[in-house]
């Protein structure tokens, strides 16, 4: 048996083990989880990912390179995944989701992210290995998602206008009295409720970001191992690290433009990958230095109308 076949094995064993984990942790809770436990919750998931990590720099083939490889395609889909926990925030916030029906709503969210991740890794790597001239198409994607990101202000979400939501109240009457399932039946009739129609948009969110973020981890590799292990090590414990940016969210005030700045840089390594392969040692490096400088300026540049809301209430 080959190494990268058990590490397969380990990945799903380990994957298994830790959904279980999660998935109980936060159900089995009908209060909010706070910030401490929810950081120390992320601490472990993360932990455990870089202990993947190490192993597979002393056990795999190669594994110096492929280490690093792993480390570059997870930092990045971390950044990633946390910029789409903010969409989940507003949300959750439009909808008026209570703290008790979240993890619930976010257990789901999860589970569809893993499965359109591995969906649209597949038929990445697919169509890289089958038309060479999708790699030029990827990295176009990035840089005008790098752009959008940057300089485009954050789209308003209108539920009443997503696909998905329109399609299921067409099929479904919509109960929007205080439930905390995703359907109930009254008189022989099933309704959705406001819970459901919030999980479809969190499902919509998962699709729109799988899109943007695959081509970014297929531009650091194309082995189907990396890019799918680092993808899902990445989400998981997302429920746990959502509720510590709930409370900590000016933290990461300018983490989207670093993860543009690196959505552009993927970008830009895709389109030039036919000339010039650029090591993957730079390429971590410039993933780390980005994201630690992105957190560094939001906790030392004074948030200015944070800063005048203090000032008000002072006064």
């Amino acid at each position: 048996m080959t190494t990268q076949l058990w590490y397969w094995i380990v990945f799903v064993i380990a994957v298994t083990i830790m959904l279980a984990i999660d998935l109980w942790f936060t159900d089995h809770r009908k209060d909010k989880i706070g910030i401490k436990r929810a950081l120390i919750w992320s601490a472990i998931w993360i932990g455990v990912a870089f202990l993947y990590n190490v192993s597979i720099y002393f056990k795999f083939p190669n594994g110096h390179i492929k280490a690093m490889e792993f480390l570059a395609a997870y930092l990045i889909e971390k950044s990633l995944s946390v910029d789409n926990l903010f969409v989940f925030i507003m949300i959750f916030t439009i909808m008026g989701i209570e703290d008790r029906d979240q993890p619930h709503i976010l257990k789901w969210g999860i589970l569809g992210a893993i499965f359109f991740r591995i969906v649209f890794i597949l038929a990445g790597v697919t169509l890289i290995q089958t038309f060479d001239f999708i790699v030029y198409i990827f990295g176009i994607i990035l840089i005008y998602t790098a752009y959008k990101m940057a300089f485009t202000p954050d789209k308003k979400i209108e539920p009443e206008k997503n696909f998905l939501v329109k399609i299921a109240s067409k099929f479904f009457p919509v109960k929007t009295d205080n439930v905390h399932r995703f359907f109930v039946r009254e008189n022989g009739k099933l309704f959705i409720t406001n819970l459901f129609l919030t999980l479809l948009l969190i499902e919509s969110t998962d699709i729109v970001f799988a899109i943007d973020s695959i081509p970014a981890v297929l531009a650091i590799s194309r082995d189907p191992f990396i890019v799918i292990t680092s993808n899902i090590f990445a989400i998981l414990g997302l429920r746990a690290l959502y509720f510590a940016l709930a409370g900590i969210m000016r933290l990461f005030r300018f983490l989207k433009y670093g993860v543009a700045f690196l959505l552009f840089f993927v970008g830009i390594k895709m389109l030039i990958s036919d000339w010039y392969h650029l090591p993957i040692q730079i390429s971590l490096s410039v993933i780390t230095i980005t994201i630690i400088v992105s957190i560094l300026a939001s906790i030392l540049i004074k948030n200015e109308e944070h800063a005048l809301d203090t000032t008000l209430e002072k006064e």
